[in-house]
């Protein structure tokens, strides 16, 4: 509705005193401290002061997008109606009715403003005010998790999570402050040990805070996995299913070539792209035949730090080594690995080159019909480590998956754990890196990806595993499957 607008008669708009009544509603969440912090001997204000700016900056969260959910909450005591005012014209835009004790979802953006307008009895046929309705306004802030209580006399009171953090965090430095002032009036207790009390307090309360977040993440992110799991066979077997949409798009020009690409998610340590004509047809054939000689059943790490064969993978696969030496002479399959760091390095800046790194391998996936029972494909795993701990030296933080032959039927690649799936395209391919390249922190999860069953047809892919920190000196073959050096480990 907000959206589809459509004029309406004219209505009030905001006074001055209805502003003003809506920003004091906006800030309350600091006043208690503000009015305890008069009550405290000057010399411990400045202390106090920077504990609750502190308080403020750990608890505030920056959001990423424009759009946001809000919750219209009625307890006023009569039935309310909610319009939006339009930005341009100031006219009223209906966006539903409230009854007293329910609740109203809008799909709203950032700083858009809002009318709540009581509605006459139906018994009565007039407000609670006689012939005046009572009014109020909200605003959608940056903020998640926001929501207006409709209060009596029509006090549109409005929340978000920022707001409940600083109400949070002025009700634990108020308590704090209040121990730290009597340990002050104590002829006992010293102004030294007084402040120490206090930050201990602070420290306390702060760490219980930060645990009680990081069990709901923890909680928030198992659900998260088991839906993943839940929805991976059904994404599969969805032929009819779209490449997700992209949530921005690049340009990304190299070799005089300009590539387009869709950027399908962009968090520090989760980025998965799509390339655009990335492979053309010479290199996906050079690689094809390199590969003819040594193609071979394709095998998982076996968690002891060596491989073997699985049904969670079911593919041909060989490895290619790049001739670097024939690189000036216009070698494909060394032109194509060149394309590949250069392109790792337009995303991450980490500087790296084809010293000691892992052979392009060619893979390979055939279709046998409907009714196989084991279809060729690759079940859902991580490339490199995906528990969010910290990256291991010398071990893979990216992948490059080109298309060079695309299946009648299956083949996609899911990330599963992110809601993000992949159709091939001839000549596209798929990167996806699972390092934050400024804390070198790893991805917890998001780039966890599956190779779809490949139902019809045959599917050929070239990939490159990226890794960071090897060198001629001390190559990928150094590591075993587990990522430790083979010299550590005895």
């Amino acid at each position: 509705k907000e959206k589809a607008f459509v004029r309406r008669q004219e209505q009030r708009k905001p006074t001055r005193s209805q502003a003003e009544k809506q920003s004091t509603h906006l800030s309350r969440g600091g006043s208690k401290t503000r009015m305890n912090l008069l009550l405290v001997p000057h010399k411990y204000q400045s202390m106090i002061s920077f504990g609750t700016v502190l308080l403020s900056i750990l608890l505030n969260l920056a959001a990423a997008s424009t759009d946001r959910n809000i919750q219209i909450i009625n307890h006023s005591g009569a039935k309310v109606a909610i319009h939006w005012i339009h930005p341009q014209t100031g006219d009223m835009v209906a966006q539903g009715e409230v009854l007293n004790g329910a609740i109203l979802n809008l799909n709203s953006f950032v700083d858009h403003e809002f009318e709540v307008r009581e509605l006459p009895s139906k018994r009565t046929g007039v407000c609670s005010g006689g012939d005046t309705c009572e009014v109020d306004y909200f605003k959608v802030s940056t903020n998640e998790d926001q929501a207006v209580y409709v209060e009596p006399g029509i006090e549109a009171v409005f929340e978000d999570d920022k707001v409940r953090a600083q109400e949070s965090a002025s009700e634990m430095l108020t308590e704090c402050q209040n121990e730290a002032l009597e340990a002050v009036g104590s002829s006992s207790s010293s102004a030294e040990s007084a402040i120490a009390g206090l930050v201990e307090c602070v420290e306390y309360s702060i760490a219980e805070k930060i645990k009680k977040a990081s069990d709901e993440v923890s909680f928030q992110t198992t659900v998260r996995k088991r839906m993943g799991d839940l929805l991976e066979n059904y994404t599969c077997a969805d032929y009819e299913l779209n490449t997700t949409e992209a949530e921005s798009t690049d340009a990304w020009y190299s070799e005089g070539v300009t590539r387009n690409v869709d950027i399908l998610i962009n968090r520090p340590a989760s980025k998965v792209h799509v390339v655009k004509n990335f492979i053309d047809e010479e290199e996906c054939l050079a690689m094809e035949e390199a590969a003819k000689p040594t193609l071979h059943r394709a095998t998982v790490a076996d968690g002891t730090g060596g491989s073997e064969l699985s049904k969670n993978r079911k593919a041909l696969q060989a490895g290619v080594k790049v001739p670097w030496d024939l690189e000036r002479a216009g070698d494909p399959i060394a032109r194509v690995s060149r394309r590949v760091y250069n392109y790792v390095n337009y995303v991450l800046d980490l500087d790296i080159d084809e010293h000691g790194q892992e052979d392009l391998m060619s893979i390979q996936y055939t279709g046998r019909g409907e009714d196989e029972e084991e279809p060729d494909r690759y079940m859902p795993h991580c490339d490199g480590d995906c528990t969010g701990l910290e990256f291991k030296h010398g071990n893979r933080m990216a992948t490059i998956v080109m298309y060079c032959t695309i299946p009648e039927k299956g083949g996609a690649t899911n990330f599963n754990k992110a809601g993000l799936h992949v159709v091939p395209e001839k000549g596209s391919a798929t990167f996806f890196s699972y390092i934050d390249p400024e804390t070198h922190v790893m991805d917890k999860g998001f780039t966890e990806h599956s190779g779809c069953p490949v139902i019809e047809g045959e599917k050929k892919i070239v990939t490159q595993w990226v890794r960071l920190g090897v060198t001629k000196q001390t190559p990928w073959t150094a590591y075993n499957t587990l990522g430790v050096l083979r010299s550590a480990e005895d």
